[in-house]
């Protein structure tokens, strides 16, 4: 099995760390042997040694302590630089090379403030112990091509460590946000899923609360007329058959929308206060008698307020049918400048403590009108019966609002 470079280093880091102590020790020691030009002119002085086996050693520790591993081996540097002279050698940037090597582990482990502190500190005292080697060995104090040198090393050192430092955490920081928009657009899906989820939960209870209520009363009338009025049976028998065709037709058309992909026809536009009358007389077919009154002039509701406030007055009147007990109900419809008011009402008897527990019809009808940007309250009236109050803005824009429901809903 062949393992890449990278992957062993990574994976053998004190390995690493030590061979690449020796192979400083070993450059650092040779350099001690050159003279300029480069040529071995003695054996690696006995002091020299000392210190270079120092230097080395220091640098095991560049990993847990940074910092101090560069004070330590820039001191041994200039040490060696320092005793340049007195040993036979010139001080350069190969003896300087653990020191260099220090600070880039330095560049590459902490901030550029560090860096940049650590690189000027390193570079002045490397180039004084320099500067001093060189005055010991000329006639006056002149700057030499080796200092120079020596300079741009070091300096050239702790601008690319620090150049690599930086792209790594700037394509961390890219990977970071990558991962977190990421799970953004993951949570975004998972919100949109269960909104969509919610609305057609809405569509499916209106619609099968709304038609099964419908065509259970018609069953209960013919079937009651069949023992009473058999002769008036027949025509009550007759609503049942296109109630549940109106009821079947709807529920395909929201159940195709989940199977909807863009390819089939348009669907059927949905509902509106356009169907209000159909609406009403299908509950008249139930037994159910809507007195309808309308203030001010109509005006053109945005699609989502129309069918909003469609589904509100549907299952209104749909919890009339079932909960009320009685025959009459009235629908109000208020338009006043940019909102309709929906009241919906009825006479029945009074509710006892035992029926206030809320049902999922108001829960839908208060989602709707807020998802509108409107509010509903629903609540039971002073003497008797229940009503249903829904304000819509009649445009596009939503005015959020607080619910302003006073009591649960008793149906």
């Amino acid at each position: 099995m062949i393992v890449e470079p990278r992957q062993w280093i990574r994976r053998r880091p004190r390995a690493t760390d030590s061979m690449l102590a020796v192979l400083l020790f070993a450059v650092t020691l040779v350099s001690t042997t050159w003279e300029q030009p480069p040529y071995v002119h003695q054996w690696p002085p006995p002091p020299a040694l000392v210190v270079c086996a120092v230097s080395a050693g220091t640098f095991l520790q560049h990993r847990r302590h940074p910092r101090l591993t560069v004070v330590a081996t820039t001191t041994c540097s200039t040490v060696l630089g320092v005793l340049g002279p007195t040993l036979g050698y010139q001080f350069g940037s190969t003896v300087a090379a653990t020191a260099i090597a220090a600070l880039v582990s330095l560049a590459w482990r902490t901030d550029q403030r560090t860096t940049g502190r650590y690189t000027a500190v390193c570079v002045l005292t490397l180039f004084a112990a320099s500067a001093a080697s060189a005055a010991r060995t000329s006639d006056g104090i002149h700057v030499r091509p080796d200092q120079v040198g020596l300079v741009a090393f070091v300096l050239l050192a702790g601008a690319v460590a620090d150049s690599a430092r930086s792209r790594r955490d700037h394509v961390a920081a890219v990977e970071a946000r990558a991962e977190l928009a990421e799970r953004t657009r993951e949570d975004e899906a998972l919100h949109r899923v269960a909104a969509e989820r919610m609305r057609i939960a809405r569509e499916l209870h209106d619609v099968v609360a709304h038609h099964i209520t419908l065509a259970h009363a018609q069953a209960a009338t013919a079937d009651h007329l069949l023992a009473t009025r058999p002769d008036r049976a027949g025509p009550a028998m007759s609503h049942l058959v296109p109630t549940l065709a109106t009821a079947l037709k709807e529920l395909r058309a929201t159940v195709g929308l989940l199977r909807h992909n863009g390819h089939e026809g348009p669907l059927e536009p949905a509902p509106g206060l356009a169907r209000l009358p159909a609406l009403l007389a299908s509950f008249a077919r139930a037994g159910l008698t809507v007195h309808r009154t309308d203030d001010g002039p109509e005006q053109q509701l945005a699609p989502g307020v129309d069918l909003t406030a469609f589904r509100i007055i549907q299952e209104s009147l749909t919890n009339v049918t079932k909960h009320a007990g009685t025959a009459a109900a009235r629908l109000h419809l208020a338009y006043t400048g940019d909102l309709l008011t929906i009241t919906v009402s009825d006479d029945g008897p009074p509710r006892t403590a035992a029926d206030t527990a809320a049902g999922y019809g108001l829960i839908g009808m208060r989602e709707r009108a807020r998802a509108a940007g409107g509010r509903l309250r629903a609540r039971p009236r002073t003497d008797h019966g229940f009503e249903v109050i829904a304000e819509l803005p009649t445009g596009t824009a939503h005015r959020a609002g607080p619910s302003l429901t006073d009591h649960e809903d008793v149906r």
